[in-house]
């Protein structure tokens, strides 16, 4: 199945490690350091057009892992994927 992340961004649902809440997680200094490697590594996507709520970590073929930064909640994410899951 697939998961539309907004901006015309779909991804593989198989493919999600995980979304997490951007204002909830951005205080902790894990996360704030793993965001940092990975804009230095050119693998953050901001498909949110505005201040980004949550962040989707998913492997990509190219790169480890890519962020989708997205204007969405993690709730609205997770309402999308359950609807597109059968």
């Amino acid at each position: 199945m697939y998961l539309y992340l907004g901006q015309d961004e779909i991804l593989l649902s198989e493919r999600v490690i995980g979304v997490f809440d951007m204002d909830k997680c951005s205080t902790e200094k894990r996360t704030r350091e793993y965001l940092r490697k990975a804009e230095e590594a050119g693998v953050i996507l901001d498909i949110s057009g505005e201040l980004p709520r949550s962040f989707v970590v998913a492997t990509h073929p190219y790169h480890e892992q890519i962020v989708y930064l997205s204007q969405w909640t993690p709730a609205a994410v997770r309402s999308l994927w359950e609807a597109r899951t059968p």
